[in-house]
């Protein structure tokens, strides 16, 4: 495996702006999704950790400043034949009055792009102050990981004798098993179905490739987990979990992993997709490969950006790989929601029933993150509604339009359901 300990050298740190990455760190409690302010976050190189590069404290929303951090030129993340890191590599250490420090080992900055890095802390259980250390291993497309073991992409399923789902629902949750599926030994976590695929595409591609490309990646993504899913792929194995973080089995999922922007962007407008072929109901296994190190029937990664790159559409590079009968399908069902999205952006001017429900939520969330602004709850779109939609939309990651759109509507139903529970499974 390449060396990934990347150390600092005269070139990058007089780097052009163009060979700069940003960075931006939201730490929230583990209990009760709250955001702790005032925790102090220290930056630096994952090679040279003694030497912080900057030292940051968050907001009442849990938030530091964007941070322009050095990064390797664009170009590497562009071509896959060279031996060069495309990213660099910081440790974030965040600690924090009555929680337990973090360690996050080996987060990567892409030239050009927004990465944003989660911070989850324990309350503090006793005074011993133990850190917790979170390391993320080489990016997929860089270090050595095990090929994927192919797989029919149609399923056979039994007639009797499986509890298998009777229609495609994007489920709140997948169960993730950290490690491969016989390994009894590697822990399971719960994750959000949206922070799942997130995180998968954050491991699987780089966010400096052309917009078609990600969106390709990301279809092929979600349809492989919406296919173990429905079919319960592991569960009808005698397994508690959804899908495995093993290349060799599934797809790569970090733990505590740093994302980026435009895909965190994406994954929340197209989320509820996958990819169908006529007269199939179950969401179609897609499998992939980079491409170069390794070959596959399915899509490749690095032949997805030439693609895109030559101007063909997303579903264009899927059906190139797939085949002309396959499609864009949309789930019936997105469970863990408290209401479905009306089917229309609401703005200034918007009024009824979804309007209110949307001012409940947003209030609610506001008790956690006091920097947006409580309105009242009266079913009418005014300025007031448009503002705290706004700052929401600041905090989390997307366009600050102040229209409650798809992504802002789902994303708002998610973070009230997070807030209004005690705690979360995991």
């Amino acid at each position: 495996m390449p060396d990934t300990n990347m150390t600092p050298t005269p070139e990058a740190e007089a780097a052009p702006a163009s060979y700069t990455g940003n960075l931006k760190i939201s730490v929230v409690s583990s209990i009760g999704m709250i955001p702790v302010e005032n925790a102090t976050v220290t930056i630096s190189y994952t090679g040279d950790p003694g030497e912080p590069l900057a030292v940051l404290t968050t907001d009442s929303s849990g938030q530091t400043p964007v941070t322009a951090l050095p990064a390797p030129p664009l170009d590497l993340s562009l071509q896959p034949e060279n031996e060069q890191q495309p990213y660099s590599e910081y440790n974030i250490e965040v600690t924090a009055e009555g929680y337990e420090p973090v360690l996050v080992s080996g987060s990567e900055i892409l030239a050009g792009e927004l990465s944003l890095q989660p911070i989850r802390m324990n309350p503090l259980a006793s005074s011993d102050e133990e850190e917790k250390v979170v390391i993320i291993p080489a990016h997929t497309l860089f270090g050595d990981f095990p090929p994927k073991i192919p797989e029919d992409e149609i399923k056979p399923m039994a007639e009797s004798g499986e509890i298998v789902l009777s229609r495609v629902v994007v489920p709140e949750y997948v169960i993730v098993h950290d490690g491969v599926p016989g390994d009894s030994t590697a822990p399971n976590y719960w994750v959000r179905y949206k922070d799942y695929i997130k995180n998968v595409a954050s491991c699987e591609i780089y966010s400096t490739w052309p917009e078609n490309a990600i969106y390709a990646n990301i279809l092929a993504i979600q349809s492989f987990t919406l296919n173990r899913v429905y079919t319960e792929w592991y569960r009808n194995q005698g397994y508690n979990f959804t899908i495995t973080s093993s290349t060799a089995y599934d797809q790569k999922w970090v733990y505590g992993r740093n994302i980026f922007e435009n895909i965190d962007y994406l994954v929340d407008s197209i989320f509820a997709n996958y990819l169908s072929r006529p007269g199939v109901r179950q969401p179609i296994f897609t499998s992939y490969c980079d491409g170069k190190r390794v070959t596959c029937s399915g899509l490749s990664q690095w032949g997805s950006m030439y693609l895109a790159d030559q101007g063909y559409s997303a579903i264009e590079i899927i059906r190139y790989y797939y085949g002309n009968d396959m499609y864009i399908n949309t789930a019936e069902i997105i469970s863990g929601v408290p209401s479905s999205w009306p089917g229309y952006d609401l703005s200034q001017g918007s009024s009824g029933e979804k309007v209110r429900q949307l001012q409940t939520q947003l209030n609610r969330i506001a008790r956690n993150y006091p920097a947006i602004p409580t309105v009242t709850a009266d079913g009418i779109y005014g300025p007031a509604t448009a503002r705290a939609v706004r700052t929401f939309q600041g905090i989390f990651n997307l366009p600050q339009t102040g229209v409650t759109d798809y992504p802002t509507w789902y994303e708002i139903s998610e973070i009230y359901v997070g807030v209004s529970r005690i705690s979360e499974p995991g």
